[in-house]
């Protein structure tokens, strides 16, 4: 799967994504996050790695916060409960291993 320049899908209020790409054991994602916008306390089984493009977040990972900016990475290990709170417009990429079929199922059924 490659990535679909017009494919955004809304993941939580003032939270958009799409694929870059996915393969059998890892994706990764593109995450435009507004100022102000917040990815609410959740968890999932697959390992996350977060790099920060652009931007400041403040992620609370496991009940550790830490505010990161340009060039920063977060790993979110898999089942850990993790939230985001954007401090300033920002870009990440997120890479999931193995993939989060929500999402491919989400692609999928865009068409």
């Amino acid at each position: 799967m490659t990535r679909d320049e017009g494919r955004w899908f809304p993941i939580w209020p003032g939270v958009v994504r799409r694929t870059l790409v996915a393969s059998e054991r890892m994706m990764q994602i593109e995450v435009l996050l507004e100022q102000g916008g917040q990815v609410a306390e959740h968890q999932h089984p697959q390992e996350q790695l977060s790099y920060i493009v652009r931007g400041r977040l403040r992620f609370t990972v496991g009940g550790e916060t830490r505010e990161v900016g340009p060039g920063e990475a977060v790993l979110i290990p898999g089942g850990v409960l993790h939230s985001v709170d954007t401090l300033e417009e920002s870009l990440v990429i997120d890479t999931f291993s193995p993939p989060r079929e929500d999402l491919l199922a989400q692609d999928r059924a865009a068409g």
